[in-house]
């Protein structure tokens, strides 16, 4: 069985709110959006992230407390995990706007939101493609 974000090809689970490209013209989620593929859920994801970078978010530890604030989630928990999986460290200046540490990045959001992270790096490549995040 897959995973809501799966279903939703929304693999970060981003709720209702901006007009993204890429959302299918059928929303029946009550929640969350639902896209129509993958590569463009991976592709808000990116967008999102760039966007806290223009906001002077600069750190993983940063970054996933606005990802995931902690009134929603367990958001230490999350830190620890995204920071186990990338190699980065929480509270080092990242630059979410550079190709390898947004892949990194977006696979281990992707890993925390759903359990697993089922995408080829051909997928996630071309959704940050999408989002203007070149290899």
């Amino acid at each position: 069985m897959t995973t809501r974000g799966e279903r939703n090809f929304n693999p970060g689970n981003i709720r209702h709110g901006s007009p993204w490209v890429g959302l299918a013209a059928t929303q029946n989620d009550p929640s969350f959006c639902t896209f129509i593929s993958p590569e463009y859920g991976i592709r808000a994801i990116a967008v999102i992230l760039a966007s806290y970078k223009a906001k002077g978010i600069d750190s993983l530890r940063a970054t996933i407390n606005r990802w995931a604030p902690p009134s929603e989630n367990e958001t230490d928990a999350y830190v620890h995990d995204v920071s186990s999986q990338t190699g980065l460290d929480p509270d080092t200046c990242i630059d979410l706007t550079a190709f390898t540490t947004c892949k990194a990045l977006v696979k281990a959001i992707i890993y925390h939101e759903n359990g697993e992270q089922p995408y080829s790096d051909e997928t996630i490549t071309k959704g940050l493609s999408l989002a203007g995040i070149q290899p």
